[in-house]
């Protein structure tokens, strides 16, 4: 694959993937119950991080003259289907919202991981994107520590 075009599929598929994860926040807001008000922040502070990394994504896809993806991962589509049927059987509760989160920065860190594991990817790339990565661990890790606190 031309290296024009591993670049801009690799860098549509991270916005993709923090598409997803704008969408799973949100919906995540909306299924908080008042005694969860404190994740909201959290939830908000995330929504407004995986924005911002879009667009340094988003700016680079411009710059090589392709269209930038503005939809979302058919596994985050799949995730957000499955968000909703569990919720039907387990509630919104405090603990099943964090499951669902870590499993998304799970689904996050991955696809991350593996772009930086591509070939051919130009080294300013490869810094942003690790960059990214690592901001991300931080947020996974706090959902995760969250989480865990629920068990």
């Amino acid at each position: 694959m031309e290296t024009t075009e591993l670049k801009t599929e690799l860098l549509n598929d991270l916005i993709e993937i923090n598409n997803d994860r704008i969408n799973g926040y949100e919906k995540a807001i909306k299924e908080l119950s008042p005694a969860d008000e404190d994740l909201k922040g959290l939830f908000v502070s995330m929504i407004s991080e995986s924005h911002q990394y879009k667009m340094e994504l988003a700016t680079e896809v411009a710059a090589s003259g392709a269209d930038i993806e503005t939809g979302t991962t058919g596994s985050g589509k799949i995730y957000r289907a499955w968000m909703n049927l569990k919720a039907v059987f387990t509630g919104h509760d405090r603990k099943s919202i964090l499951e669902n989160c870590h499993f998304g920065e799970d689904a996050a860190q991955k696809a991350y991981i593996s772009a930086l594991e591509e070939e051919g990817l130009p080294t300013y790339l490869r810094e942003i994107i690790a960059d990214q990565q690592a901001q991300l661990k931080i947020s996974h890790d706090r959902i995760k520590a969250l989480r865990e606190e629920m068990i």
